[in-house]
């Protein structure tokens, strides 16, 4: 499995070989869409909070007798039917967490990964240094590589950089359609969302089998 090199100006320099125990997995879609149902789940804070009719102010007293006023009969104007009533069926603070296990979330990532790069839309820079946060240098920089602000392109760019590259960060983070993470961050979701994958140094490569050893 290989994948494209490119120099940090943007130039081709040819290809890369990617480690097949991480980007040639065979893909278990079941499993990947498991995965990404539950971290989307877990990102849902489940405050949402309406009114019952036992909480909203009014009540007590019946709004007219039974009969012989030829309205609708009442009981409370709390009912669910009345203007700033009770809300029937409403919203409750509820949690909407589902168990992920540190197995399936590895395995879901290297899925992602192995689709990604079959479908040859991993890339590599090798060696992307800044020394001041510029927001024109990454934007250039992954124009050059197509995969950013040209008319062709339509999509998702995530950009994973090392733990210690916060220029890079700073100058990427503001692209519109440009994901900057660092490589201990991403996960599947980030990985499935994104149209090109992009890894800001060679050495990035090999520390992802060292994260999901």
């Amino acid at each position: 499995m290989k994948a494209k090199l490119y120099a940090a100006d943007g130039s081709a320099k040819g290809t890369i070989d990617l480690p097949e125990s991480i980007f040639a997995v065979e893909p278990n879609n079941a499993l990947l869409h498991s995965v990404i149902v539950g971290f989307l789940a877990n990102q849902r804070q489940g405050t949402a909070k309406t009114k019952t009719r036992a909480e909203v102010s009014g009540g007590g007293k019946k709004p007219w007798k039974q009969k012989g006023t030829g309205r609708a009969r009442s009981g409370s104007n709390t009912s669910p039917v009345w203007a700033r009533g009770g809300k029937a069926h409403g919203a409750q603070p509820r949690d909407y967490r589902q168990g992920i296990t540190k197995k399936m979330r590895r395995k879901a990532l290297l899925c992602a990964y192995s689709t990604r790069a079959a479908e040859e839309k991993i890339g590599v820079i090798s060696g992307l240094a800044i020394e001041q946060p510029k927001t024109k240098i990454v934007a250039d920089l992954l124009g050059k590589i197509g995969v950013f602000g040209t008319k062709e392109y339509i999509g998702k760019t995530l950009l994973i950089i090392s733990n210690d590259s916060k220029n890079v960060y700073l100058s990427g983070r503001n692209l519109k359609d440009v994901d900057v993470k660092s490589v201990n961050e991403v996960n599947a979701y980030d990985v499935v969302r994104a149209s090109n994958i992009i890894f800001a140094d060679e050495n990035l490569v090999s520390k992802i089998e060292e994260l999901v050893a």
